[in-house]
């Protein structure tokens, strides 16, 4: 039994291969997809419910997005490493479906032990690991579509990738309502999870589960050598600008670099260490000398000679990302800026700012609480919906255009939260769903075309730096924000991230992409 899905039989060449990639059965598609399902609902229940569950074992609205960066700092280290081996390593169960497996039984426990934790560190540990878990399998799943879809059929893969996505996260969002109708408590004494979370976070673990062993059971995936001979044979403008090797940059482009980022760290850990700057930076600023080193190895390697090996490998592949790549990142950044600040301070923004209660004890705190699982749930299920009209909006008006109009909505959508009553945050939800369908789908979609075929785990796992990057930035200096600029009012940091979405907007003027030809 073979692990590579099967041909069309009509372009076939005459080393057995196939000249290009033939489209794929809905069906097949769709099976690539049921796993993102899960993973959403874990997703979605760390989104709606990890900052409750701080509060209710004591963190501070201020101290929140330090609990946060666990997950981003590991998902930073982990992602390029597991894209890059997902790349270089074969095995009779595949390329990516082993970490499927891997992130999805982590993942799982996780999601168990999280609300059942006993104390404020280790509710915060169990976030690292179900985000970092999360993030394993997340990753190959983006470079699975990228590998067993041509440039047709990719937009659609990542839409339905959306769909159940969207399904997903409005399950997850509704499990701890669901609960609450069925006689779970929705509120506990001071420093307990209520059992609506338990309940709702046990479910969870075990539809994740499911969901991505269906999705390794029913997938298959083509070997190595197939997908190199798919690409030796594209000859269309994308495939030859693919097969374009960009030389490394010199040593010194590393070194200076590299010492660029190391005076920054090391001036931000100053900050730190003085109290001109909050703890949470200390984070940020510990990333940021890890890079400077990184890069200066990097030039003393090359002015060696020595064999790159994977730390050389994916520091090349960084300074050497395609220009469509590197100017994507940035509006990538400016959407999950958004959204983490969403997840970190939605719960915190409702309850105070339109329930007027900071006590997580309290009725009050407990119906706003499911005010925000409402927003999520309907801009899950909105984003389930939408994701399936994405393929026929970007036809119409274009890919970009369509990207940029949604983050503009999304933007506004935002903002509407600080605005509207809570009888409005259906409207303000609807919004969001749109935008959210769209970054799920159509930055992978435009990405997947300008990415070599070897290297599509591992561009994807540097792309998605940019989901990272931008939590550890909320993480880091949101508190403060917070507290300085804002007043310590939770509710306009939402207006900050509506504002920074919409520069997104303006930044894909620059992305240069052009839709292929009959795709």
């Amino acid at each position: 039994m073979t692990n590579t899905p099967a041909y069309d039989g009509t372009v076939a060449a005459t080393d057995g291969h196939p000249r290009l990639k033939p489209n794929l059965p809905i069906l097949s598609i769709i099976n690539m997809a049921v796993g993102f399902f899960g993973l959403q609902i874990g997703f979605a229940l760390q989104n709606a419910n990890a900052s409750r569950i701080f509060t209710s074992l004591g963190s501070n609205p201020d101290t929140l997005p330090l609990f946060w960066l666990a997950g981003p700092v590991t998902g930073l280290i982990m992602q390029p490493i597991i894209g890059y081996l997902s790349d270089k390593t074969w095995t009779r169960f595949g390329r990516r479906r082993p970490y499927f497996f891997l992130g999805a039984f982590l993942a799982s426990v996780a999601l168990i032990f999280m609300p059942n934790s006993p104390a404020l560190w280790i509710a915060a540990s169990s976030l690292w690991i179900l985000d970092a878990s999360l993030n394993i399998s997340m990753e190959p799943f983006r470079a699975f579509v990228g590998d067993n879809l041509n440039t047709k059929q990719r937009t659609f893969g990542y839409a339905i990738q959306g769909f159940f996505i969207g399904a997903g996260g409005y399950v997850g969002s509704k499990l701890p309502e669901w609960a609450t109708k069925f006689g779970a408590a929705n509120t506990a004494e001071a420093n307990v999870i209520p059992d609506s979370l338990k309940i709702a976070f046990l479910f969870g673990a075990a539809l994740l589960f499911a969901s991505v062993l269906f999705t390794i059971l029913t997938s298959k995936e083509y070997d190595p050598d197939t997908l190199d001979a798919f690409e030796a044979s594209d000859d269309s403008a994308l495939g030859e600008a693919r097969r374009v090797e960009r030389p490394v940059p010199a040593p010194g482009w590393f070194q200076m670099r590299g010492l660029i980022a190391l005076a920054i760290g090391v001036g931000l850990v100053l900050l730190v260490i003085t109290g001109t700057a909050e703890r949470q930076l200390s984070v940020f600023a510990a990333l940021v000398v890890g890079l400077g080193l990184l890069l200066i190895y990097n030039a003393l390697r090359l002015k060696g000679g020595r064999a790159a090996g994977m730390i050389g490998s994916l520091m090349d592949d960084l300074a050497t990302m395609p220009t469509l790549m590197k100017r994507l990142a940035l509006v990538q950044f400016t959407s999950w800026f958004a959204f983490f600040t969403l997840w970190v301070y939605l719960n915190s923004a409702v309850t105070s700012h339109h329930f007027g209660t900071t006590d997580p004890t309290s009725d009050a705190f407990g119906i706003g609480s499911l005010a925000v699982n409402n927003i999520f749930a309907i801009y899950s299920l909105v984003a389930w919906g939408f994701s399936l009209l994405i393929p026929v909006g970007t036809r119409l008006i274009g890919l970009k255009a369509f990207y940029a109009l949604s983050l503009l909505i999304g933007g506004l959508s935002f903002i509407s939260i600080y605005l509207f009553p809570p009888s409005l945050f259906w409207l303000s939800a609807i919004g969001i769903g749109i935008v959210w369908a769209c970054i799920l789908t159509l930055p992978y979609a435009l990405l997947a075309d300008a990415l070599p075929a070897g290297r599509m785990g591992t561009y994807m796992g540097i792309f998605n730096y940019f989901i990272v990057i931008p939590q550890l930035v909320v993480g880091t200096i949101m508190g403060t924000v917070l507290n300085t600029v804002l007043g310590g009012q939770t509710i306009l940091t939402l207006v900050v991230a509506g504002g920074v979405m919409m520069l997104g907007a303006l930044l894909l003027i620059f992305v240069p992409y052009e839709r292929p030809e009959n795709a």
